[in-house]
């Protein structure tokens, strides 16, 4: 149930993000939206962590910050898996990473605040 309830939280940051920046990424629909934030979710739960260990040097090196470049990387594969879903380039696609996590970590605390 909680997988569902992120998964669905993650399809409104990723409309969200797209409504208002579409120079970023482009959506058409909720059900696009739907589609990418599964295919976003499963891609951070197995390939994800893989590069995150790979990449462990450069993570020490750049202070943390080729976690974003990485987070980036996530969402432009997803845009190269599902064609619906369209991220306009490559550092398009960091910032429109980081701006679906902020916005996914609001509406995720704004679901936990709900609940309690």
């Amino acid at each position: 149930m909680k997988f569902l309830v992120r998964l669905i939280l993650l399809t409104a940051a990723i409309f969200i993000v797209s409504y208002f920046f579409p120079s970023l990424v482009k959506v058409d629909s909720i059900s696009t939206a739907f589609v990418a934030a599964l295919l976003l979710a499963l891609i951070n739960s197995f390939i994800r962590p893989l590069v995150y260990v790979l990449a462990l040097p450069f993570r020490l090196l750049t202070f943390g910050l080729i976690t974003l470049v990485i987070n980036g990387a996530m969402l432009f594969l997803v845009s190269a898996i599902f064609p619906e879903f369209k991220v306009m380039g490559w550092w398009q696609a960091v910032l429109a990473a980081v701006l679906i996590s902020f916005t996914s970590s609001v509406l995720n605390q704004l679901a936990e605040d709900e609940k309690d």
